[in-house]
């Protein structure tokens, strides 16, 4: 689906054609779960997330401006639909973190790797887990967007609601305490130093 296309999609969903919103829900379907499954950690809640961000841009969907894009708008939505469930399971003092260690984020590696590799590439994965558990939701919402999404820092503290510095000061809070919390990393052989620095990020 080309710009013009897309376009013409959006303005027939916008005028409650739920055939062309249906087609703009394939579209962005897996990069919202993807954001949603890494700042949540977890697929059920990311599921939960998707689901609850489609319905809330639907009943938006007469508000968006057309001058803008619909998939920064519709991330926006993503984002603070993740805080919300962040918070919501913080607020109840939810006991299933386990559950999303096991949720790690996917790290690449060379090659078909062996036994000890793969057993040390699951610590790592946990231990960062651990770590961006261990983050306030809005520091591990700012850290997705900054670290892997990319986003700049006047994209994030738009899409979180936050002022520019508000926002720069939750990435270098959520990079200054993953850190902490992966140091103990930094002292192991090869790939695991390798793999911990770069899930702890830099700073903003």
């Amino acid at each position: 689906m080309d710009a013009t296309e897309a376009a013409a999609v959006l303005a027939r969903a916008r005028q409650g054609d739920s055939e062309a919103f249906r087609a703009l829900v394939e579209r962005h379907s897996r990069s919202v779960f993807r954001l949603a499954f890494r700042m949540t950690g977890n697929e059920q809640d990311a599921e939960d997330v998707v689901q609850e961000s489609f319905l809330r841009a639907y009943k938006q969907l007469g508000r968006f401006e057309s001058r803008a894009n619909f998939g920064t708008w519709l991330y926006r939505i993503v984002a603070n639909c993740s805080v919300d469930m962040m918070r919501m399971k913080q607020a109840r003092h939810d006991q299933s973190r386990g559950d999303s260690l096991d949720a790690a984020v996917q790290m690449p590696a060379a090659g078909t790797p062996g036994p000890e590799r793969l057993a040390e590439s699951a610590q790592i994965q946990r231990r960062v887990q651990e770590a961006l558990g261990g983050l306030s939701p809005l520091e591990r919402a700012a850290f997705t967007l900054r670290h892997y999404e990319g986003r700049s820092i006047d994209e994030i503290s738009r899409t979180l609601g936050l002022g520019t510095s508000a926002a720069k000061h939750s990435v270098f809070r959520a990079v200054k305490k993953l850190r902490i919390s992966l140091a103990p990393l930094r002292s192991s052989p090869g790939s695991a130093r390798l793999s911990a620095e770069r899930s702890a990020g830099s700073q903003p």
